[in-house]
């Protein structure tokens, strides 16, 4: 398995005649790196974040065959995995050869993982595997569900250490440039609230644009990141071939 974790995995394309498409990022080398060894035909899979939010999930699905084209990867079908189909489950890994854990609400994803018993099934699953936002979080051993909707913070129920798919040790954190600043529940997300959570733990926080590959046991950062351990945050600078972690 090669294990793709991003934060957003995609940038805008402008058009001739003016327009501003969206397709996969070629920013520290994503689009040449995530793309290696695919063949014609393969086909790729989206797990939903929300099982239910059909609509949104379609939609979804039609951004992500939009961003596959104006990229220029040849992908035979792209497979949308919810609630109304999550008994195919296992056949869908069986044929896809590229899985997307899509991005969304951390906790709702967790959730509907441990429904399709997904940390079963993706353990031995051959092929490129591309984590964003809630699902490169939830491919963590232990997942730091950072609050993020109105009350979590505040909540003695909201659990913010979640059993993850195993695939990776990081505990990532997502969207940088735009969480920094955010209040929540009257507090800063990291000063306030996070800082405190990382006593004991070691959180990877990366902006749009930068990625980690998980390959052989070996992972490597591509694109500035910031690294969060007992309340004390550092910069990351990796060099154009990427920083062991």
């Amino acid at each position: 398995m090669r294990l793709f974790l991003t934060s957003s995995p995609c940038s805008p394309y402008p058009q001739a005649d003016g327009r501003i498409l969206y397709g996969y990022s070629r920013e520290n080398g994503f689009l040449e790196n995530f793309t290696r060894g695919w063949k014609p035909g393969d086909r790729c899979l989206m797990i939903a974040s929300d099982p239910c939010a059909f609509a949104h999930n379609d939609k979804m699905r039609e951004e992500f065959e939009g961003f596959f084209e104006i990229s220029g990867i040849p992908v035979s079908r792209l497979t949308i995995c919810d609630r109304r189909n999550q008994k195919y489950i296992k056949e869908f890994l069986a044929e896809s050869q590229i899985v997307i854990l899509a991005g969304g609400h951390v906790p709702s994803q967790n959730a509907f993982f441990a429904d399709i018993e997904l940390k079963k099934l993706i353990r031995d699953f051959d092929g490129t595997v591309m984590g964003i936002s809630a699902g490169t979080m939830n491919c963590a051993e232990t997942v730091y569900a950072q609050p993020e909707l109105s009350g979590e913070s505040t909540d003695p129920k909201y659990r913010r250490f979640l059993s993850g798919l195993g695939l990776t040790r990081l505990q990532i954190l997502p969207h940088y440039q735009e969480a920094k600043d955010r209040l929540l529940d009257g507090k800063r997300l990291f000063e306030d609230i996070t800082f405190p959570d990382s006593y004991g733990y070691t959180f990877l926080i990366l902006p749009d644009g930068s990625y980690v590959i998980s390959e052989n046991g070996l992972e490597t950062l591509y694109g500035e990141a910031l690294e969060l351990h007992n309340g004390v945050m550092r910069n990351l600078y990796p060099g154009p071939s990427g920083m062991k972690l």
